[in-house]
């Protein structure tokens, strides 16, 4: 019987942060494929090589984490005083499914950086040596994201002596700016969708805990580590080998999406599976990282541990250390409070990597909280390029 050839798309293999993706100019995607669809989602599963239910991505380019099951789209941008539309897709393992219902913090990073390397940014704007500001419109939550990439003769530099807890090599620092980056692009407009700092999430099944629950950088559940019989201080293997722990996180991310209203029904979920993320929270311990370093309780503000995709992220995602920023310079949530509470325009907090600070400035104005910006560094760094391919009958 015949067989179909496969067929090669270009595409850029790059580390951004703590995740990689696989990034494309949406003008070498197969016509049928840039526009959203079928097609275009049936394309980034086989490039990432789900479903798998081995649930290790032999066949494809991710990782079978969920730092490692993206997919970007770049393109000119259409919207203007920007440069280019990012767009981000997060590839499901073991299903049938591509969510686009948030955004990658971390691949942000590499989106300012391939906007230069796919030569979507006006050359004119390119100093020879310096910082090229790049306008991102984050396209799947309609926010904006200012990458401040550093240019060496012309060139994006992605060498430098820039360090980031959860990357094992040291690189150029890229420092990104996500503008008012309250209210995810969600239907109700408010940061705190539930109109409260803190609210007793009830879990049908589990308990009711307290719980701080926002939308900024990405929408989010905060529920304190004591309340739920953890330190604070856990790695990936406490958590993620245990599956009836990680049933519990379920249902209360589900619990959480229903009452910041992004779901109608708990079935809804499934096909929700990027948004919102589910993280716990600590005062400062003294503790061990996942690559043996040790971190003081002097050296952080607060602990954080968050889930992503269902199992607890080996660093922190980009977007919840904003959501993490965020809630931090709001006194009164269960983030500020592990802090120490009060004020503050910055903080720097534990993961199972290492540390990371963020910085956020929190108003209030007729009773409603904003933020007009949160910054943190990253760094991002090719990794292969040229074509990926896929075979022609499988989008």
């Amino acid at each position: 019987m015949p067989h179909v050839p496969q067929v090669k798309i270009p595409a850029t293999y790059i580390r951004g942060g703590t995740s990689k993706g696989v990034f494309f100019r949406l003008q070498d995607l197969p016509e049928r494929c840039q526009v959203p669809g079928a097609a275009r989602d049936k394309l980034f599963m086989r490039v990432i090589g789900s479903p798998d239910p081995y649930s290790a991505h032999i066949d494809g380019m991710g990782g079978a984490t969920s730092s490692t099951s993206k997919c970007v789209i770049l393109s000119k941008s259409s919207q203007p005083g920007h440069d280019v539309d990012y767009l981000y897709g997060q590839i499901s393992i073991d299903k049938a499914f591509v969510d686009w219902s948030g955004n990658c913090g971390n691949l942000s990073t590499a989106a300012g950086a391939f906007a230069l390397h796919a030569g979507l940014v006006d050359p004119e704007r390119i100093p020879e040596n310096g910082t090229c500001v790049v306008r991102i419109w984050q396209a799947n939550i309609n926010k904006t994201i200012i990458a401040h990439v550093p240019v060496s003769n012309g060139q994006v530099q992605e060498t430098g002596d820039f360090e980031l807890d959860g990357v094992t090599f040291p690189a150029a620092e890229i420092v990104l700016e996500f503008l008012d980056p309250s209210d995810d692009g969600e239907e109700g407009g408010s940061m705190f969708p539930t109109g409260n700092l803190v609210d007793d999430l009830e879990v049908p099944g589990v308990g009711t805990f307290k719980a701080t629950m926002i939308s900024a950088g990405i929408p989010t559940v905060f529920v304190n580590a004591a309340d739920i019989g953890y330190q604070g201080t856990e790695l990936r293997e406490d958590i993620n080998s245990d599956p009836e722990q990680l049933a519990r996180f379920e249902q209360i991310r589900i619990a959480g999406a229903l009452r910041m209203g992004l779901i109608k029904t708990p079935e809804e979920a499934a096909t929700r599976q990027h948004t919102p993320k589910i993280a716990f929270v600590s005062p400062p311990k003294d503790y061990r990282t996942s690559s043996g370093k040790q971190v003081q309780a002097g050296d952080v503000d607060l602990l954080v541990r968050a889930l992503s995709m269902g199992k607890l992220h080996h660093a922190m995602m980009g977007t919840a250390a904003v959501a993490i920023g965020t809630a931090a310079a709001v006194p009164g949530t269960l983030v500020n409070l592990a802090a120490g509470g009060g004020e503050r325009t910055a903080v720097r907090f534990g993961h199972p990597s290492g540390t990371l600070r963020v910085g956020a400035e929190a108003r209030q104005v007729d009773g409603e909280w904003s933020v007009t910006k949160a910054i943190m560094s990253r760094s991002a760094r090719i990794l292969m390029e040229g074509w990926v391919r896929v075979p022609g009958d499988s989008f």
